[in-house]
């Protein structure tokens, strides 16, 4: 499959959107793409949402028909993450997996905590710094389960199978032989980075411990059982969420139409971020 993207404006302005296409026409990330690369072999489509290393808090808009990906908003303002020293943005590429949804009104057996009515987030911890928008082939090594507002917010630990470490990475214990150290950041990362902005500290299932791989893929497998109930109207979500699609001839809200209705690209240069978002904040026990 050749996925491409359309860019709608200009990033860090309100009317920034990024659509997903296959062979030039758009369709959902959310639910067009396929969970599986290669399923016999657990290789997984992943969407990137945000680059390594960038600050803009972007996701794939649960809303907006075709789930075009856009800036977050609070209170009609922008969303950004802060530099938590020594963290700059954020520490992985990021993103989610399709196909996949963490029903809210079902609380998990171990974290206690219902789903946060999103796809499954994804961490890759390859070292190539991904665009947004792009559709990587992962492996999945392992999971953390962080509680964010009360909800089960998993956060799947994965490497891009053309990695150069890919070959040596096959579950969680390879990440801390391989790459010491980032599974210790990640944490870190994920229970300080809203502290700049007056929230308290994360918190995390499993007092913070990443589990194994096959933990990880049960996870998977369970978001996308869940998202088959979705898709097919048999449950209900906690919000609003569009499941209009381009591709999926058996569900009721297949709509091919709807791509012709989408904007042409307009793709224009970033417009310029706040100064105070590339301000440095050193957290107390960060280290």
């Amino acid at each position: 499959m050749a996925f491409t993207t359309r860019q709608i404006g200009a990033k860090n302005t309100l009317d920034y959107k990024v659509y997903i296409e296959q062979d030039g026409k758009p369709i959902s990330p959310f639910h067009d793409i396929p969970l599986y690369a290669d399923r016999e072999n657990n290789i997984f489509n992943m969407i990137v949402e945000i680059p390594r290393w960038t600050n803009a808090k972007l996701e794939i808009s649960r809303e907006e028909t075709l789930n075009p990906i856009i800036q977050d908003t609070k209170k009609g303002k922008l969303r950004y993450v802060r530099n938590c020293f020594p963290h700059h943005g954020y520490i992985h590429n990021y993103g989610a997996l399709p196909q996949t949804w963490e029903d809210p009104s079902v609380a998990h057996p171990e974290t206690r905590a219902h789903g946060d009515n999103d796809p499954l987030d994804v961490l890759e911890i390859g070292e190539t710094i991904a665009y947004t928008g792009q559709i990587k082939q992962v492996k999945v090594l392992g999971v953390m389960a962080l509680l964010d507002e009360g909800e089960t917010d998993w956060k799947v630990i994965v490497i891009d199978i053309n990695d150069p470490l890919a070959p040596k990475l096959n579950d969680i214990e390879d990440v801390e032989k391989h790459l010491p150290g980032l599974l210790r950041a990640t944490n870190e990362w994920f229970r300080i980075y809203k502290i700049p902005d007056g929230k308290p500290e994360n918190q995390f299932a499993f007092s913070g411990e990443a589990k194994n791989s096959k933990y990880a893929l049960d996870v998977v497998r369970e978001c996308n059982e869940a998202w088959k109930q979705l898709i097919s109207g048999k449950a209900v979500a906690g919000k609003e969420i569009s499941l209009t699609n381009t591709t999926l001839t058996e569900t009721a809200t297949y709509a091919p139409q709807v791509a012709e209705q989408l904007p042409p690209a307009s793709s224009q240069p970033d417009a310029p971020i706040d100064k105070s978002i590339h301000k440095w904040f050193f957290i107390s026990g960060s280290a």
